[in-house]
């Protein structure tokens, strides 16, 4: 198993689905900037990302819909990683579990290096 485990300043997890998709940004401290419920839409996520574009890294468990934020951060060059989802669940999985701390759990993955990549 691979994992991501490059030093940002502020780490985002996104728990993606077609319609909606819940996002959580923290900084290389664990602190909470962001977490938030909003339409799934490039420009609503831009504008949420925007204030940290210095240094953030997007990461995503691997869903069917994933292809726009990749194309939304490689046009904007903020590095974008695919979450191994096999591996995540392995990985973090609890009792507990719904958009809000999934998203939190994988901004949290990509903070401590253990976000799991494919092969």
């Amino acid at each position: 198993m691979r994992f991501y485990n490059q030093q940002h300043k502020n780490y985002c997890g996104i728990d993606l689905h077609a319609r909606k998709m819940f996002v959580c940004i923290i900084d290389q401290k664990g602190k909470m900037k962001v977490h938030q419920n909003i339409k799934t839409d490039p420009e609503l996520l831009f504008e949420i990302i925007f204030p940290f574009l210095d240094d953030i890294v997007i990461g995503v468990e691997c869903v069917f819909c994933w292809h726009w934020i990749s194309d939304l951060c490689a046009e904007h060059k903020i590095p974008f990683i695919l979450g191994h989802v096999l591996y995540m669940k392995a990985i973090h999985g609890g009792k507990t579990k719904n958009d809000k701390i999934d998203s939190y759990k994988i901004a949290a993955l990509l903070r401590g290096g253990n976000f799991p990549i494919p092969p």
